[in-house]
């Protein structure tokens, strides 16, 4: 059984997608990053850039235990592990490569931006609010182009779909609208509606995100000096 270590955010919601998807069994660590569960020396051994999901795969290559970190890479693995979500076929796969990198370096970082500055930056700054709203924007923008060629990011449902869903979740922190963006709305939707995406969405649903005005803790943990420890 897969030890899957995460917590409710974009890049957690994406292994618990493709796991649900997939149906193989999984148990869940949660890993409280508010709480700054991210820094512990058992955690870095898994993770050493202090930061989930995570995995542990006891049937692994050659039948050992397999760690494993970064989401994307996660997502490769789970489907290379079960042959679902990521075509064999060297064009068709990297289809699939292509759009989960899309996603990996531009929408994960640019999105978390906009959100960040928009929501959580202690200080309001015009011009970082500004630039990251418009780059994700722009990026919606390629999001829409692609969904007005195809059904699916690569075509068939896949863990590129997976990777991205998550962040357009929060399309109206990031100073979006979905009414903009039709065809990104369709895909949004679809993806929205599938079982193994509901259940996916309910893992650590209960824990609720903290109000960063009154907890400290949460603040210096995901933003502050904790982040720039020696370890």
């Amino acid at each position: 059984m897969i030890e899957l270590y995460t917590w409710p955010t974009p890049n957690g919601h994406k292994v618990h997608i493709m796991l649900e998807e997939t149906g193989l069994p999984y148990t869940v660590n949660a890993i409280n990053i508010n709480k700054g569960d991210q820094f512990d020396p058992e955690f870095l051994k898994i993770s050493p850039n202090n930061k989930m999901p995570a995995i542990v795969d006891p049937d692994g290559p050659d039948g050992k235990p397999y760690s494993l970190f970064e989401s994307g890479a996660i997502l490769m693995y789970l489907a290379e592990k079960t042959g679902k979500f990521m075509p064999s076929e060297m064009a068709a796969r990297y289809q699939v490569i292509q759009w989960l990198m899309f996603q990996m370096g531009g929408i994960g970082p640019l999105l978390g931006q906009a959100h960040h500055f928009r929501q959580y930056a202690p200080e309001k700054i015009p011009y970082a609010i500004d630039r990251y709203t418009n780059e994700a924007g722009r990026l919606y923008g390629v999001l829409e182009r692609r969904l007005a060629e195809v059904e699916y990011l690569a075509g068939d449902y896949s863990i590129a779909d997976m990777a991205a869903f998550p962040w357009t979740r929060s399309h109206e922190r990031q100073g979006q609208n979905l009414d903009d963006f039709p065809n990104v709305k369709r895909w949004f939707a679809a993806i929205n509606a599938r079982p193994a995406v509901e259940r996916a969405l309910k893992v650590l649903a209960d824990r609720r995100k903290p109000n960063f005005e009154k907890d400290e803790e949460a603040r210096k943990n995901l933003f502050g000096a904790a982040q720039y420890e020696k370890r």
